[in-house]
């Protein structure tokens, strides 16, 4: 009998869709997945949810956003919420975050030499600005630069940051986490790296970005 055949392939690949579309899980998981659902941010970050990865946990939930400043996109991120009710050695606990971060850069900004430190003072320092509990953070800062040649001389070098990390927010009551405070952290990260203005009294430690062009029209 081919797979499937006998229906027992689908009601697998909706099972598999289930538990990383946020429809089934723990009850730490689901409790979790509708705080992200619930949560309300700033007007200039559009979020949705976007399809999660299935082999990094055996539940995920995933979100993208854009930062939008009239036509422009200012910058752009995904963010997954992984559950392993066994809990994960790495990560100390049954939760982790893993996001991604970019946003395009003015050349000279992109030259700063302090650039990789401050970028992750960003995220850092916008988790601790909402008092959030998090361990285990590990990720990555680039930079790269797009010079134009022949018959794409006639554009201007481009510049981008990105930043991926990971952290493990800590766990409350029933084991679930403030996923909801984690996700409009990672928002205030993402309006930072865009070079907005922040929305409320922010931490006075962390550098912000003046204003600038965003990497696509819309």
């Amino acid at each position: 009998m081919s797979e499937g055949a006998d229906g027992l392939g689908d009601v697998k690949d909706t099972e598999e869709a289930d538990r990383h579309s946020g429809a089934a899980g723990p009850p730490a998981f689901r409790a979790a997945v509708d705080a992200l659902r619930a949560c309300r941010l700033r007007p200039q970050v559009e979020v949705e949810p976007t399809p999660a990865p299935q082999r990094l946990a055996p539940y995920a939930y995933a979100l993208e956003a854009v930062v939008v400043d009239g036509d422009q996109e200012l910058a752009d991120g995904r963010l997954v919420l992984l559950h392993d009710p066994a809990g994960h050695d790495a990560w100390r606990g049954t939760f982790r975050l893993v996001t991604l971060v970019r946003a395009e850069l003015e050349p000279e900004m992109a030259a700063d030499p302090l650039l990789p430190e401050v970028c992750w003072s960003w995220l850092t320092g916008a988790l601790q600005a909402r008092g959030l509990g998090y361990g285990e953070p590990s990720g990555t800062v680039t930079r790269a630069g797009s010079h134009y040649f022949g018959g794409l001389a006639d554009r201007p070098s481009a510049s981008q940051i990105e930043i991926r990390a990971s952290w493990t927010p800590r766990e409350g009551l029933g084991g679930v986490p403030d996923a909801a405070a984690h996700l409009a952290s990672w928002c205030d990260l993402l309006a930072q790296v865009g070079g907005l203005p922040p929305a409320g009294p922010g931490d006075a430690s962390v550098v912000t970005l003046p204003q600038r062009r965003g990497p696509q029209s819309r």
